[in-house]
């Protein structure tokens, strides 16, 4: 998921005794899956669900500006039609060609005012996802550090972490103990009753 890749890091390293247990010979050492917790979080789906929400009220608007567009260019072929008709005095030829030069202009200019539309509530809201996101990884990691503080755990790695070639970070680890399942319990132990998993949608904007 790209949003995750983005603004988190793909390695946890929490660093509480490890001179000390170096000095011993043994780390203790855990592994948490970050994406998953992510995406089961249930804040995380109560967010997404928020942002749906006001995506749609961007397409409903967009629709709206769009059937006003599709009106002008019904009225426009009609009268090209009146200019292309033989039967038409001149006189009137030219009226509606004034009249339709006037709802060419109007419908350029709202198509315009459309689109920047379209760009500046789909880049508010990308923003706005950006950092709900951002807060609500930060949650989870503090959660983490937390954890790893709780059982005197030298390093946390994310096992979902992945390198610019899409390799695992981690690729293998000796006696590592998967936090995952513990982390995630707590983070949903005040989730509402009818609150169900499911995954973020990307970010991205109306077309």
């Amino acid at each position: 998921m790209k949003i995750i890749r983005t603004i988190t890091a793909l390695v946890l390293a929490i660093g509480l005794s490890g001179a000390a247990a170096a000095q011993e010979g043994k780390l203790n050492i855990a592994t948490v899956d970050m994406q998953q917790l992510f995406k089961e979080y249930h804040r995380t789906n109560e967010a997404q669900k928020q942002i749906n929400i006001e995506r749609a009220r961007i397409q409903k608007e967009n629709n709206e500006r769009l059937a006003r567009i599709r009106e002008l260019d019904t009225e426009l072929q009609n009268m090209r039609k009146q200019l292309d008709d033989p039967s038409i005095s001149d006189s009137k030829k030219q009226s509606v060609y004034q009249e339709w030069q006037m709802k060419q202009n109007e419908g350029i200019a709202l198509d315009r005012e459309r689109r920047e539309f379209l760009q500046r509530r789909n880049q508010a809201l990308n923003e706005k996802m950006v950092q709900r996101m951002k807060g609500i990884l930060e949650e989870i990691r503090k959660l983490v550090e937390e954890q790893a503080k709780k059982e005197d755990y030298d390093y946390v790695f994310d096992k979902s972490g992945l390198s610019t070639s899409q390799v695992p970070f981690l690729l293998y680890t000796k006696d590592a103990t998967d936090i995952t399942a513990v982390l995630l319990k707590d983070l949903n132990v005040d989730a509402p009753a009818e609150t169900t998993t499911e995954a973020p949608a990307e970010e991205g904007g109306t077309e």
